[in-house]
């Protein structure tokens, strides 16, 4: 897992593309620590994502809100989540 530290300062667990038209998608105080790397969430498909989100009258999950995967320090998070479930 890499909920350790072992991935700190490491350039695989942060990427930023201030470039986009879309950068930060999400509303946030700090964008100096706004990860992109994870622009769309592959925590998505999961309830138990660890993330802030809501539900649409439909039934459909609204990130709208969230911020847990575009977060520096949660990288061993979604990673960890991610390898929960089997994926490496």
């Amino acid at each position: 897992m890499r909920e350790g530290q072992d991935w700190r300062g490491k350039g695989y667990s942060f990427f930023q593309n201030t470039r986009c038209e879309y950068f930060p998608c999400h509303g946030v105080t700090d964008e100096t620590d706004f990860n992109c790397l994870f622009c769309f969430c592959p925590l998505y498909a999961m309830d138990d994502c660890g993330g802030d989100f809501t539900r649409t009258k439909s039934g459909k999950k609204a990130c709208d809100a969230c911020v847990f995967p575009h977060r520096r320090e949660n990288y061993g998070r979604v990673i960890a989540r991610l390898e929960r479930v089997g994926f490496r």
